[in-house]
């Protein structure tokens, strides 16, 4: 009797699964290093600093709104205006009310610019903000 998974004539039928195993891991360590670039911001802003404030969380059910250093307006990476904002977000709290917005301002821009944008997304029904900030040790 020849052992398991042999025939007599030397051929093996065992189904091998090592080359498998291989292009496995190789597609996890390619989706590991790519997640890291995926979630990183497009648009280059240089956020103030800030020592308190949690890690953000829930970026499945929050819009990113972004206020370059020229006062340009950026909506999940897309390049909008103020009109553009409102259209866009109004449908969006109809579907999901405790839509969460965060507003990435870049410190050199003006202090309005941004409160005008925060001023426009309260008018259509946001209720829940967070200001990203770069962390900064407490001293």
């Amino acid at each position: 009797m020849s052992p398991a998974g042999h025939n007599p004539r030397g051929m093996i039928t065992d189904i091998n699964v090592t080359p498998m195993v291989d292009i496995m891991l190789v597609l996890l360590i390619i989706f590991m290093v790519t997640a890291t670039y995926i979630t990183r911001r497009s648009i280059d802003v240089n956020l103030p600093e800030g020592s308190s404030g949690r890690e953000e969380g829930g970026a499945e059910n929050a819009l990113a709104v972004v206020v370059a250093p020229e006062g340009r307006l950026f909506l999940n990476d897309q390049e909008t205006s103020l009109e553009d904002l409102r259209q866009q977000v109004a449908p969006l709290l109809q579907e999901r009310p405790d839509l969460e917005v965060r507003v990435d301002g870049d410190r050199r821009v003006e202090y309005g610019r941004v409160m005008e944008v925060i001023d426009t997304l309260r008018g259509l029904g946001v209720r829940n903000f967070a200001a990203t900030v770069e962390h900064r040790e407490a001293e």
